[in-house]
């Protein structure tokens, strides 16, 4: 066996193991009173890292808060998490965050994100659907630091704005691209 052989075998074992224990981890759903605790700490974390973020959410007509999103792969990846759908600071409903994806990729990591939901139309399209496919429906603003530079309270047009926020881990850059959003029971 060669050495870049071993090199990516390696690779794949470290991967797959990360994989395996974070999606068996998620495996155990966290309870409801977990979720909301997590995601209202998730808030004030997005806070603090993007001000910005917080004079969005007082427009924002509700907010899909996922504290915990664990993403891995070795050519093939997924990522997978769970959060609420807020309204105000009350907790409407429960929802999925589910994505695959293929090309050239190793790693794993962690990431929370927030999409707040600017208008009624965008709210109105989630409760209907029950979900949500990102890049299909309400339109979706990724804000990063280039992006909000050039945001005010007075040019949110929109429907929705998402932060990504709090990555830890191996694995280089995170998109909410072709996630799937579904509302779960909790």
């Amino acid at each position: 066996m060669t050495q870049s052989m071993r090199f990516f075998l390696s690779i794949f074992l470290v991967t797959a193991s990360l994989a395996s224990a974070s999606f068996l981890n998620t495996a155990g759903a966290a309870t409801a009173e977990d979720l909301n605790a997590d995601s209202r700490q998730a808030l004030l974390t997005l806070y603090k890292t993007n001000p910005f973020s917080e004079t969005i959410s007082h427009k924002a007509k509700a907010a899909l808060v996922f504290p915990n999103i664990i993403k891995a792969g070795l050519v093939f990846g997924g990522s997978y998490g769970e959060g609420v759908l807020m309204k105000g600071s009350k907790v409407e409903s429960y929802y999925n965050s589910v994505s695959g994806s293929w090309g050239l990729q190793a790693g794993a990591q962690s990431y929370g994100y927030v999409v707040f939901l600017m208008t009624d139309n965008a709210v109105k399209y989630l409760a209907d659907t029950k979900g949500w496919e990102i890049g299909v429906g309400p339109t979706v603003v990724l804000v990063n630091a280039g992006v909000a530079k050039n945001l005010s309270s007075s040019t949110l047009k929109d429907d929705a704005y998402a932060f990504i926020f709090d990555q830890q881990g191996l694995m280089v850059g995170v998109s909410i691209e072709g996630t799937k959003i579904s509302q779960i029971k909790r």
